[in-house]
């Protein structure tokens, strides 16, 4: 019989807007809540749950063993924020 290894690691992350402005309306953050949930399965990253507030984000991953978490945070909220703006969520720039 071989050895099998199981490794689960919950991240909480939390992210602001800018100047945690609250710029994320209704409608924007359920957009970008999705968004987060179809990328991060795309990434094979599992998202447990999201909540995008108009200031801030929160995310609960299983730390997957194939990336660091310093680029699990800098895919979602890169993407996220490139996604956002590609998609005129809001009349500004995001950051």
């Amino acid at each position: 019989m071989g050895t099998h290894s199981y490794s689960r690691c919950w991240v909480h992350l939390i992210w602001g807007t800018l100047n945690r402005e609250r710029i994320l309306k209704k409608d924007a953050a359920a957009q970008v809540s999705r968004y987060l949930s179809e990328y991060a399965e795309s990434k094979k990253i599992y998202m447990k749950i999201n909540f995008v507030n108009p200031d801030h984000v929160h995310v609960l991953l299983d730390l997957p063993t194939h990336l660091p978490l310093d680029e699990v945070v800098q895919l979602l909220k890169g993407s996220s924020s490139h996604w956002i703006n590609a998609h005129a969520l809001i009349a500004d720039k995001f950051a």
